[in-house]
């Protein structure tokens, strides 16, 4: 039996991707990994409830030297990768430098659009809209120094409809792709560090 890799899920809010995860782990579509601790920027997220049901460790950062907590929760909890679920700060170029390919983030659109520092949750889909795309989607890449610069792994389109709004256009997202390409990215990569070890 190989060993599963250990998941790190980092997370800021409600943890609707963080449960795609924790869904994907019961069934047996994430196989070969296995989410052993969640930590997240702000304390009384819905998301540290939904990890606490899932009984999933889950802690809070400091506002001060955060990645040094961070990376000493890491290593306490040996940890094999990160997955970015949703969280809303911006690692620093040294930390990410110490995780080469181990970090997974979701993005909810098509890189290189509508992506970079400051775009994330409804400021993408409004920035959709402005746009007049017709087409949007989400994106699992690696994470780098660069905001959304990482090689991408997996990419789902999704349609806009006459009449979205923001917040349509976001759950249509969620539903149809970000929930379907972490897991299996996330299994994906599990794979390939399980045969590492």
């Amino acid at each position: 039996m190989l060993k599963k890799a250990r998941i790190a899920v980092l997370v800021s809010g409600g943890g609707t991707n963080l449960q795609a995860l924790l869904d994907a782990q019961r069934s047996g579509a994430l196989a070969h990994g296995e989410i052993v601790l969640t930590v997240s920027s702000r304390p009384g997220v819905y998301a540290l409830e939904r990890a606490e049901r899932a009984g999933v460790p889950g802690f809070v950062l400091p506002a001060e030297d955060g990645e040094a907590a961070l990376e000493e929760l890491l290593a306490r909890f040996e940890i094999d990768f990160i997955i970015l679920a949703g969280f809303l700060r911006i690692l620093s170029p040294a930390f990410t430098a110490r995780w080469p390919r181990r970090i997974l983030n979701i993005h909810p659109s098509l890189i290189p659009s509508f992506c970079g520092k400051g775009m994330y949750g409804l400021r993408v889909h409004e920035a959709a809209l402005a746009r007049g795309v017709k087409v949007t989607g989400a994106t699992v890449h690696f994470v780098n120094e660069i905001p959304d610069g990482g090689e991408i792994l997996l990419q789902k389109a999704v349609e806009v409809l006459p009449g979205d709004t923001p917040e349509t256009l976001q759950r249509r997202v969620m539903e149809q792709a970000e929930w379907l390409l972490l897991p299996q990215a996330a299994e994906q990569l599990s794979r390939a560090v399980a045969q590492e070890v």
